[in-house]
């Protein structure tokens, strides 16, 4: 069944078109949402894009996470809406206390972009059940402040409940704790991606179709 998926745009977004564009290519409708909305349009789930909402200013995500839209969404996030943040809405979801930890400068200090081959570690959120534990795909990664950091005892609570979603594999290209490139809440219906799934949904185009995944969204899965 087609459900009804909204991309936030903010100011600054790159990615919004894209990944409303990989959620048509799953089968289900794109809902373009503004930072200003306070309401949600009755969507089924929501989709954080990347790029660099408000400029990047003060840090990467922390002037969106007051948009009028995010009451909307970190409300809805907490009654088990589904959300995706990728890359900068990754950010964002961490600034808005919907995820642990934080998202930080690269290691190397430098902007990557390739395409990363990463392991998906949880297939039991809702955005991920189109994969399987173990499964390793190829997808783009494009970013400055991708470093994914948290304390010891967040990082082990991550690990030991199961919540790291998907890892780096074969070379770490920012940085990040333990090679950790997306997390999801506990509850597993919120999870924060750092590489791009929105650029590797249809043959020919990127790497290949590796990403379509995480926008298939299992209607069980979904409320």
């Amino acid at each position: 069944m087609s459900l009804r998926i909204g991309v936030v745009t903010f100011p600054g977004s790159l990615d919004d078109v894209d990944a409303r564009r990989a959620v048509e290519v799953a089968g289900h409708e794109g809902v373009a949402l503004w930072h200003g909305d306070h309401d949600l349009r009755g969507v089924d789930a929501v989709v954080l894009p990347g790029g660099f909402s408000y400029g990047d200013y003060l840090r990467c995500g922390a002037i969106s996470r007051f948009a009028p839209v995010m009451r909307e969404v970190v409300a809805g996030a907490e009654q088990g809406l589904p959300v995706l943040g990728i890359c900068n809405g990754f950010q964002i979801l961490c600034e808005s206390h919907l995820l642990p930890g934080a998202l930080v400068r690269n290691q190397a200090m430098r902007f990557v972009c390739r395409d990363q081959r990463l392991r998906v570690e949880n297939a039991a959120t809702a955005w991920t059940a189109a994969y399987q534990d173990g499964q390793e795909i190829v997808v783009p990664l494009k970013n400055g402040e991708g470093c994914y950091v948290a304390d010891e005892h967040t990082l082990d609570e991550l690990e030991g409940e199961g919540r790291v979603v998907a890892r780096y594999l074969e070379v770490n290209p920012n940085g990040s704790m333990r090679d950790i490139a997306g997390i999801t809440n506990a509850r597993g219906n919120v999870v924060g991606l750092m590489p791009h799934p929105e650029h590797a949904v249809e043959a020919g185009f990127g790497p290949g179709t590796d990403g379509l995944g995480f926008f298939t969204l299992v209607e069980a899965l979904v409320g």
